[in-house]
């Protein structure tokens, strides 16, 4: 290898040829090794990437990264007060198409009460010669 990586820069260690953190934390970003160890610590998060499949790893130590980050930014709620954050927004907007879907709703049944009233005007309109309707009476008996 012919650079530490940024762990073994932060703990001014020799880089050796299998170490967990090369790949992960480059030389390049010691801010992001920096986060992660102020947070989790450097042994910790060795120990984290070594119990995790090869494959996950980069994922890891992404997500480890990025909670670190919000651990630093918000000490109190970390990455649970950007959830919370969704949730609230993701229930606002819920709220919203509830409403939007119920104004839709009304204004469907609208249109055909404004349909029929215009028919039943339209009606009255032909009729307004005649003064008066008659109807013709006519009883039904059933057995």
């Amino acid at each position: 290898m012919s650079s530490r990586c940024a762990a073994c820069k932060n703990q001014t260690r020799k880089c050796s040829s299998d170490c967990i953190f090369f790949p992960y934390f480059p030389a390049n970003d010691p801010q992001r090794f920096a986060c992660v160890h102020r947070i989790y610590g450097g042994s910790n998060v060795g120990k984290m990437l070594q119990q995790i499949p090869p494959y996950l790893r980069e994922q890891a130590a992404n997500t480890l990264y990025f909670e670190a980050q919000r651990r630093i930014q918000d000490p109190v709620y970390g990455c649970t007060g950007i959830i919370s954050k969704l949730y609230e927004q993701i229930n606002n907007t819920e709220i919203a198409l509830a409403h939007i879907q119920t104004q839709i709703a009304c204004l469907k049944l609208q249109v055909p009460q404004e349909k029929a009233e215009s028919n039943f005007n339209v009606l009255r309109a032909q009729s307004s010669g005649t003064t008066e309707f008659q109807w013709q009476s006519q009883v039904c008996w059933f057995n």
